[in-house]
């Protein structure tokens, strides 16, 4: 997801399955202390990101987690939703929500055979969120919406900006996105022209969200060291590069800062994303029972966990972001932001049954098959795991996953595909 940030993209060899359990005698007493059955789900390799720490931190993943729908003994949905739901929002930590923000409508106009609204809100922290709305022009009836989730790609300086596209003037740096993630295409205003309502926000430290140099004084050391650096002249190209190089740097310390408070990257995510689908759902020109979500990579991440926890998205489509706790253990957590990561959330659920907590409403996942983010092999575990869990739901239908030739994109094809899912079940 931060391709920036990674250029090293090594794979390491993976591990397969067996479990057992250890036990341990204590030379301190009388009793036995017996360790938790512990998943050897993978034959250690001989290399991994944590050196031949690998092996043992592999096997501390549990053969099947608590609160996974897979394990024999679970086959009340509701009743399992129920539990999975409420440990999942618990670890991921979320700020408490208020009332939907206030919005002010920074201006309207015509574009691309759009009806155009740039937001602006504002939430309890932070510099205010902004955001568009694009609609078919002239339309005049509720429409179905999707909550377009921009994506990550080491660039924070961007958020929203990264999937639409408001005017003739784009900023290079905007054309050279699109053209490598999404084949040339701003796919919000594409999908927005098919029928659609779509709202797409500045995430949570991107674009409007972002940390301000100006605000963050104090950071005078090694690669984060912001004397000389200004927040003045920021759209031109030099800057925005020199930013999202800082801004990588600084993502450890406002994770731990996070966690610290006691709260989470994700956790964060969903709280903001939420809000924007308050004010999505409460449009008089949207279906609120037809509203939908997507993204690429950091988009396909916030999918997950917003259609995930959130049952007022009736249709996800998660794109580039579909793999197994094993592979980040193992071999790809370096190409991943801290963004990802729920500590403790491995316990109890994979990571693709995150996602899976939202069954039976429809999902897709695609993915690619040289995507530099993930092996292969795990790709392809994470949708058996989707599959079981929708199998078991008694509702195979509502799911599906791709999988498509080619690295880490949201290409025409694959779009084309996306919205064709989002037209079947909105």
């Amino acid at each position: 997801m931060e391709r920036s940030e990674n250029p090293d993209r090594r794979h390491f060899l993976k591990a397969t399955a067996y479990s057992t359990a250890i036990p341990f005698v204590s030379s301190m007493g009388d009793f036995p202390l017996n360790f938790p059955t512990l998943n050897r789900s993978v034959m250690p390799s001989e290399k991994s990101l944590i050196g031949s720490y690998g092996t043992w931190a592999a096997s501390l993943l549990p053969k099947t987690p608590l609160l996974s729908f897979r394990n024999t003994d679970r086959n009340n949905l509701p009743e399992w939703q129920r539990e999975a739901l409420a440990k999942t929002s618990e670890l991921i930590a979320s700020p408490t929500r208020v009332a939907a923000p206030k919005v002010k409508i920074e201006k309207k106009y015509v574009y691309d055979g759009l009806e155009i609204e740039e937001l602006s809100w504002e939430l309890p922290y932070g510099r205010a969120t902004k955001a568009v709305l694009l609609k078919p022009q002239g339309a005049t009836k509720p429409l179905p919406a999707i909550l377009g989730l921009h994506d990550h790609a080491g660039k924070k300086y961007f958020g929203y900006r990264k999937i639409v596209k408001t005017s003739d003037d784009q900023h290079p740096l905007l054309k050279e996105h699109q053209a490598t993630d999404y084949e040339g295409r701003a796919w919000a205003n594409e999908i927005a022209k098919q029928g659609y309502v779509v709202l797409v926000h500045d995430a949570f430290a991107f674009g409007s969200r972002r940390a301000y140099y100006e605000d963050t004084k104090g950071l005078e050391w090694g690669a984060l060291n912001t004397a000389g650096k200004s927040d003045e002249n920021p759209e031109k190209s030099e800057n925005i590069e020199i930013y999202n190089t800082w801004s990588s740097e600084h993502e450890h310390v406002m994770s731990k800062s996070l966690f610290s408070a006691g709260t989470t990257w994700p956790g964060v995510f969903l709280s903001e994303d939420q809000y924007a689908l308050d004010i999505l759902s409460s449009r008089n020109d949207v279906d609120p029972n037809r509203i939908g979500c997507g993204g690429l990579s950091g988009g396909g991440l916030r999918t997950v966990y917003l259609a995930g926890l959130d049952k007022r998205i009736k249709c996800a489509v998660c794109v580039g972001f579909m793999t197994t706790w094993a592979d980040f253990v193992l071999n790809k957590s370096f190409t991943h932001t801290w963004m990802t990561y729920t500590p403790l959330l491995p316990k109890y659920l994979e990571f693709p049954e995150i996602l899976g907590l939202r069954v039976p409403l429809p999902t897709l996942v695609l993915n690619n098959n040289q995507d530099e983010l993930y092996t292969l092999a795990e790709m392809k575990k994470a949708d058996a795991i989707l599959g079981d869990v929708y199998k078991k739901a008694n509702a195979s239908e509502k799911y599906k996953a791709n999988f498509y030739d080619g690295p880490h994109k949201f290409d025409l094809q694959m779009q084309k595909d996306a919205f064709a899912w989002f037209d079947k079940w909105l």
